[in-house]
């Protein structure tokens, strides 16, 4: 099988490379011109493209793969931001688009829990979707003009919902390296909410595994939850990492009010994601 996979340098990205590494599975990777990539990944087939302004033809310079994995997307972790579906959509659709018109026949592409905005879990794959923010609403976008362009090009799309994930890599503002940096500057507090948000985590080596295995398949799977589809408590997921690790910090409680746009339960059923892997 012949992957090609953009977003390497990304916190999923490099997690996904090690995956196909453990099928003996070396992808073609794809970046921006202006992308670092990490020396570890230096032998592997690279192509730069400008997604604003992708070459003629470039679906021969990916050495014409079975699968694309595509999990690049720009301006992150700013959600808010109009970048997202007025510069980031259109091109994302153009490449994908042209793509697939010139040969590309399976296509996973990373969509995000927010689309589903703030409904209250468990939430499925067979419900509306209600983004609330501008990345949300532009992935949501891309999937549906993904959809629209299938009665048209006969091509295989698994739409990879992602949930919470956390592991190396991380951005530096998300929840476990900030909890990190704590227990590093050796603080004996880690403030926080009250922690009883319901949230879905998953780990993203479980992740990257999970993608790999949707992309083997000859098929497309629609929408799948990327998810554990358990809730567990933010209260419950810190305490957790730090018994794990052995810290000696604690967690203090209400330092921080509850995000008024979020909803207090926000998981994933992961019914569908199951099946899916199982039929692989």
């Amino acid at each position: 099988m012949k992957v090609a996979l953009t977003g390497v340098t990304g916190f999923i990205g490099r997690h996904v490379v090690d995956a196909l590494a453990r099928l003996d599975l070396t992808p073609t990777l794809v970046v921006r011109p202006t992308s670092v990539v990490p020396s570890r990944f230096r032998h592997h087939p690279l192509v730069r493209i400008d997604v604003n302004a992708p070459p003629p033809k470039a679906f021969d310079l990916l050495g014409r793969p079975d699968v694309l994995i595509h999990l690049a997307w720009g301006g992150l972790p700013n959600y808010q931001s109009l970048h997202h579906f007025e510069r980031e959509l259109p091109a994302q659709y153009s490449l994908l688009k042209s793509l697939l018109q010139d040969g590309l026949s399976r296509l996973v592409v990373t969509g995000t829990c927010f689309e589903y905005g703030d409904q209250s879990g468990p939430l499925r794959e067979d419900m509306n979707t209600r983004p609330t923010n501008p990345y949300g609403l532009a992935k949501d976008m891309l999937r549906q003009q993904l959809q629209h362009l299938q009665r048209e090009l006969p091509f295989a799309l698994t739409w990879a919902r992602l949930f919470y994930l956390y592991g190396d890599g991380q951005a530096p503002t998300a929840l476990l390296p900030q909890l990190r940096r704590a227990v590093a500057s050796g603080e004996t507090h880690f403030p926080m909410s009250g922690g009883e948000q319901l949230r879905d985590y998953l780990d993203v080596h479980e992740a990257a595994s999970h993608l790999v295995q949707l992309a083997s398949s000859h098929r497309g799977h629609g929408v799948v939850n990327l998810c554990s589809g358990r809730p567990v408590s933010v209260r419950q997921l810190v305490e957790g990492w730090i018994k794990a690790s052995s810290w000696s910090i604690c967690p203090d409680l209400g330092r921080y009010p509850y995000p008024p746009h979020e909803p207090m339960a926000f998981w994933g059923d992961a019914t569908k994601l199951r099946h899916c892997l199982q039929s692989l």
